[in-house]
């Protein structure tokens, strides 16, 4: 196992968790306390602007799983059970009592979905922005499927220095550009980093299994959720995907997410036309935190 290189970020610190040494930041107080789960290739550091916001009301918590941002290598890809087994050790060694409010981005919302499914006594409500949903195919056309588009069968690119220059460049292009000089500075290397670059890949090539683990995972359990979604196309998007494509992707999104929220009493889907699918706690923190704000407001007043 390679140790963790380039140091920690300027905030936070290292927790050993079950053999990893795991970077997380920790602020507020006073609960349920709400805690960011990243979308595969995200970092904790990502979710910054959002997790203070939050911090002025409630404890927030921002952490790097193992084998991603600060935190420790590890094998990847991991499995859901995992991924939650690691979180909750997290919680507890850093003393945070359940129930949470969990934020899932994306891959994150998959693991929140299955923490849900697992631990449903620790689970108070869920945040999630643009989630991973075990029904997203029933809502894309045929060549959009993630089973049509297996990243199992990928072949990972060479870490080049094009490569690097084209992530950075991307990271460079405005998405960061409301975090302070000194964070985003560190996001950039870190995420443009031959030991960071392919992580979002690394992490997800097993999204189908990941699917059939929530499909078979049991009930989930009625809490309030609240779904944010973007709508706009980044430019970090059209490296990889038509205009067409993305646009098809988006309202076939949308359509689910509003049957996601449809289904459970205590649902609302919020839609972001100023925001991507990538950029949502990046250019719309605020619109992150009213969401937990509203979500915890309504659980206090039970």
């Amino acid at each position: 196992m390679r140790p963790i290189s380039g140091g920690l970020p300027s905030l936070g610190r290292h927790v050993d968790v079950d053999g990893h040494r795991l970077w997380i930041h920790r602020s507020g107080t006073g609960g349920p306390a709400v805690v960011f789960l990243p979308g595969a290739g995200a970092m904790g550091l990502d979710y910054l602007l959002a997790h203070d916001r939050v911090a002025e009301f409630t404890t927030s918590v921002i952490y790097d799983r193992a084998g991603t941002g600060w935190s420790q290598d590890a094998d990847l890809p991991r499995s859901l059970d995992e991924v939650t087994d690691e979180l909750r050790a997290l919680l507890r060694a850093l003393d945070v009592p359940p129930p949470y409010v969990l934020v899932g981005h994306s891959l994150g919302g998959a693991y929140t979905l299955r923490y849900a499914q697992r631990f449903p006594d620790e689970v108070a409500a869920l945040l999630q922005l643009e989630p991973l949903h075990p029904d997203y195919d029933d809502y894309m056309p045929e060549r959009l499927k993630l089973a049509a588009n297996n990243m199992a069968d990928m072949e990972l690119p060479e870490v080049t220095d094009d490569l690097a220059a084209l992530a950075r460049g991307q990271f460079e292009s405005g998405m960061l550009d409301v975090f302070p000089d000194d964070i985003r500075g560190q996001l950039i290397d870190k995420h443009t980093s031959p030991e960071r670059l392919l992580i979002g890949i690394r992490e997800g090539v097993n999204v189908q299994s990941l699917l059939d683990e929530l499909r078979a995972g049991g009930p989930m359990p009625d809490v309030p959720v609240i779904v944010l979604s973007g709508t706009a196309i980044g430019a970090e998007q059209t490296v990889f995907q038509s205009e067409e494509n993305l646009r098809e992707q988006i309202a076939g999104s949308q359509r689910l997410f509003e049957a996601i929220t449809a289904a459970t009493p205590h649902g609302e889907h919020r839609a972001l036309a100023d925001a991507s699918h990538i950029t949502i706690p990046m250019v719309r923190s605020d619109a992150v935190a009213d969401a937990a704000h509203d979500l915890l407001s309504g659980l206090r007043a039970t």
